[in-house]
């Protein structure tokens, strides 16, 4: 998780194509923007602390020139020039540690170059740098749109294997593509202000990039959400994005705020963390600085098991992530812990979760605190779900909700109950002497999860039985 970010906008390959060297005003903000970072970097006691150059400082005359300069800034301070291969290979990188099984195609546009990358079960497979960055494109056509496109055409041509992104996602990296996120999410009042994840149709993508390629200068400054320093390159970038969409033939886009920079950190981290399934290693952290006994959420897996029928892959490793997360707001006052546990987790920076998925474990906190199904702080949830998707987050919640009345929060009492389904019953078994008993509490919570499942609860004499109707 990143705990300080700050970026400056110093366009160091701007003139690069027609001169060769970089931008000398460039040069000169990059010098003290650098020693900033420098100092920022050592008052933090920051460890491991690199530089890396793209495609801008390593294409330039005075590339070598300006990375003495830095060095004399800040002595000691490792300075790495990438290759367009290695940058290629961090920004996948960065990628897959938030979206570890990704498919398709990468594309990370910066202001000298293009990196695309194919990504094949998790694992970048091609890659290739193209003269393609916002800054370069515009300077390589004098700045007509027309003549850039032309440019983006044939120099996508040389690269065969765009191709096969063909039906799977295409993966988007770089301020500029984010910015034209910002744009479609504030277009289509998008309750979910993270850029991370966000995904769109294809269609929707060719349209935002026709708008955007096709606007005045003027337009452009009217568009709700764009960031005002991107104005120049929005137009470049979406004249690459659509002749992208066109040649890898892909089915949505997926924004991802990861990118080069995680790549680096991943690749300083040991293995068993590179291995690590984010949201699971995001939510077992939050539960370890958070929750009350961090032994219950396996306990839980195996409670809430019976009521997770035909559940996919997917949905078991939401489930065990609201185990998790299942008692974060146990320090919150007891009134606003459903609101402080649903925002906590919708808007967790964690990054190994796509928007549906973050929108369905809100709503599970949310009713494991017994949080009114209209209130209006789930109405975010409510836009990102589906029926089924809301109902089974109500369903999960109730049953953890129940397990905590019986259990107090600890795995030892909950060992003396188990919720199973049999004999076309939701049966909720209680050990005699196990210190746990069907009180009005437990009846309520029981019927409330009964309710949410189509059931009617009633109670026997050595187990609390709530009906499944023919």
């Amino acid at each position: 998780m990143a705990i300080f970010n700050e970026k400056a906008v110093l366009r160091l390959g701007r003139g690069l194509q027609q001169t060769g060297r970089l931008n000398e005003e460039g040069v000169h903000q990059a010098l003290t923007v650098m020693s900033r970072y420098d100092a920022v970097a050592r008052a933090m006691r920051a460890h491991p602390f690199e530089v890396l150059a793209t495609a801008a400082v390593r294409d330039a005359e005075n590339g070598a020139e300006f990375v003495a300069g830095l060095r004399a800034r800040m002595p000691g301070v490792p300075i790495r020039i990438l290759s367009g291969k290695e940058e290629a290979a961090l920004s996948a990188a960065g990628v897959l540690c938030g979206i570890p099984n990704a498919e398709g195609i990468l594309l990370d546009i910066g202001g000298g170059s293009l990196e695309a990358v194919r990504l094949l079960a998790g694992k970048a497979i091609h890659s290739e740098t193209m003269r393609l960055g916002v800054i370069r494109l515009a300077d390589r056509a004098g700045g007509d749109l027309l003549r850039a496109r032309a440019i983006v055409e044939e120099d996508t041509a040389l690269v065969p294997w765009l191709a096969q992104g063909a039906g799977q996602d295409l993966y988007l990296v770089g301020g500029a593509f984010r910015a034209l996120a910002r744009i479609h999410m504030a277009q289509t009042s998008y309750p979910l202000n993270m850029l991370h994840h966000y995904t769109i149709a294809r269609d929707e993508a060719r349209d935002l990039a026709g708008v955007v390629a096709g606007a005045s200068r003027r337009a452009l400054e009217r568009l709700p959400g764009l960031p005002r320093r991107r104005i120049d390159d929005l137009p470049f970038a979406a004249v690459v994005l659509r002749r992208l969409l066109r040649v890898t033939g892909a089915a949505r886009v997926v924004f991802s705020a990861n990118g080069l920079r995680e790549g680096w950190l991943m690749e300083m981290m040991p293995s068993h963390v590179r291995g690590d399934e984010p949201l699971t290693a995001a939510a077992r952290d939050m539960a370890m600085l958070l929750s009350r006994d961090p032994a219950l959420p396996s306990a839980l897996m195996g409670w809430t098991g019976d009521l997770a029928l035909r559940e996919t892959t997917e949905q078991r490793r939401l489930r065990e992530a609201a185990c998790w997360f299942s008692d974060i707001a146990s320090h919150d006052h007891p009134e606003y812990r459903a609101e402080q546990g649903f925002l906590r987790v919708l808007r967790q920076p964690g990054t190994g979760i796509d928007h549906h998925s973050r929108a369905f474990l809100a709503l599970t906190i949310a009713m494991r605190y017994e949080a009114e199904p209209d209130a209006p702080f789930l109405a975010p949830a409510r836009m990102l779900l589906d029926m089924a998707s809301a109902q089974r987050a109500e369903a999960l919640g109730a049953a953890l909700q129940l397990a905590y009345t019986l259990s107090a929060g600890t795995p030892d009492l909950l060992a003396g109950t188990a919720l199973s389904i049999a004999d076309g019953k939701l049966i909720l078994d209680l050990k005699e002497n196990a210190g746990v008993f069907a009180g009005e509490s437990v009846i309520r919570r029981l019927g409330r999860l009964a309710a949410v499942l189509g059931l009617d609860p009633y109670t026997g004499n050595e187990r609390v039985y709530a009906d499944i109707p023919p």
